[in-house]
């Protein structure tokens, strides 16, 4: 049986009138919480625009594409940094986990004009082999051989791991050379593209439903004991009846082939 990592606490029992009241009070902070929320999506859709002066190219099943070809029509695209180096046996158990909710949401967004798709570092043969071992169908392109991932501050050199790297608009240290984003870009009618966001670290718990799912029940996210927040989670595929929570274990970086690329041999040029 899986193991939690707390016991589920005692709550208060009163009656279903006084029930009603806390809950209505707390319904007044979600709806002010909501329109904090949508005014803080207005300002985010008015950021200023950089434009893309940069060629990128990216490898996909079909050959190589270019970063206006990935729009695929729309005029918006939305990619996912998923941390996938290369000659990593697997991809991270936190950005598999984010991306578990993917699928789903594909064909809504391109009715949207949204073209959405994940990105990663590692080779193309490598992304696929590891994307039909967790069954997914969402569009995975690979930047092997690209700045894009350096330029976008999800991927490190040796060189930048040996002090801090700049991460999350931030300098901070970093256990992997390889780190989670989202980022979005618009082709304006002229055909010319635009940076209108990127986003990292927390700010990509909006993706992930099955947090929001968890904020809803008494025990919440049932994180605080874990000496790394996320330890709790496996790949879809690896959870099992001997399922078990080890609140002190640390992040782990996935493994790498023997004989693998190791995590930044990509052909990153300066």
């Amino acid at each position: 049986m899986a193991t939690a990592t707390t016991e589920l606490k005692q709550h208060e029992v009163v009656s279903h009138q006084d029930w009603i009241k806390a809950r209505k009070n707390l319904l007044a902070r979600e709806k002010e919480f909501t329109r904090q929320r949508d005014e803080l999506s207005r300002m985010r859709r008015e950021l200023p625009w950089e434009k893309v002066e940069k060629h990128y190219e990216f490898h996909s099943t079909n050959g190589k594409l270019t970063l206006g070809d990935l729009f695929a029509g729309k005029s918006q695209l939305v990619m996912y940094h998923f941390m996938l180096g290369p000659g990593w046996v697997e991809g991270c158990k936190s950005c598999s986990y984010l991306a578990d909710h993917f699928d789903g949401m594909t064909t809504h967004l391109a009715n949207r004009d949204v073209n959405f798709l994940v990105v990663s570092h590692a080779p193309i043969a490598e992304i696929e082999a590891f994307k039909r071992r967790m069954g997914w169908q969402f569009r995975w392109v690979s930047s092997f051989d690209s700045d894009f991932n350096f330029d976008y501050h999800v991927s490190f050199t040796p060189e930048q791991m040996g002090g801090e790297i700049e991460y999350n608009y931030g300098r901070t240290k970093s256990p992997s050379q390889e780190m989670p984003g989202m980022s979005v870009f618009a082709k304006g009618p002229d055909g010319e593209i635009y940076h209108t966001y990127s986003m990292y670290a927390r700010g990509l718990d909006i993706l992930v439903g099955t947090y929001n799912v968890l904020d809803l029940v008494p025990k919440g996210r049932d994180e605080a004991g874990l000496k790394h927040t996320m330890a709790w989670v496996r790949h879809h595929d690896k959870y099992s009846e001997g399922y078990f929570v080890d609140p002190n274990a640390g992040w782990e970086h996935p493994k790498v082939a023997t004989g693998g690329h190791s995590c930044c041999s990509g052909e990153h040029s300066s």
